[in-house]
């Protein structure tokens, strides 16, 4: 699929997933802002315009199985459900037990069934128990690249993430090797990784 094409299906899912319906009801008059918003915690709601930029890149297919790293409000779980379509299937992962709960009730209430949030475990990163994935996105910064990860993309998948605050994106080859692209620097909430204390 070309660039444009992503873009407009971003854009499509974008229109259709608002972001007001995954902020803290405070915050709602504003989420039309383009700047990141507070969720507790010490996370935050990204900015549409690099939410946008990251799944542009993610370039998600119909029917792609996709693993979405620190879910937190469930806004990019419930883009990536549009993305995919029924045929596919979403797993979130977050780390912060309010959070994830908070933004499991969010995603319930977009009606995307096929998506789901997991508590993650905080000795690994993503979801394994049902890896490969056709795609991962990562909304938090990472200090490496994180081999769990890694691991857990499929042939041909892709992988999006930021690390030492520049996007990253991640193809698995077909001779199993990973090319690395830089995709320009981003600003993004620190990643926990495993061995991190919780915010």
């Amino acid at each position: 699929m070309t660039r444009r094409a992503s873009a407009r299906r971003v854009a499509e899912a974008l229109r259709k997933v608002p972001r007001a319906g995954f902020l803290p009801a405070g915050s709602r008059g504003r989420s039309g802002l383009d700047r990141p918003l507070d969720i507790g915690y010490g996370q935050t709601n990204s900015q549409p315009r690099t939410v946008r930029d990251m799944l542009e890149l993610l370039d998600v297919q119909p029917g792609d199985h996709v693993l979405d790293v620190g879910a937190g409000s469930g806004w990019s779980t419930a883009l990536l459900a549009v993305l995919t379509g029924p045929a596919g299937s979403v797993v979130g992962t977050e780390i912060v037990p309010q959070l994830r709960s908070w933004g499991a009730g969010n995603l319930a209430a977009a009606g995307l069934p096929w998506a789901r949030i997991e508590a993650a475990r905080p000795e690994w990163l993503g979801w394994p128990a049902e890896a490969p994935y056709d795609r991962i996105l990562v909304s938090a910064n990472a200090t490496r690249i994180p081999d769990d990860l890694v691991d857990q993309l499929a042939e041909g998948g892709r992988m999006v993430i930021p690390v030492g605050s520049k996007m990253l994106r991640l193809t698995r080859l077909d001779d199993g090797s990973v090319r690395q692209e830089d995709c320009g620097p981003y600003r993004f909430v620190p990643l926990i990784e495993p061995g991190d204390r919780l915010p």
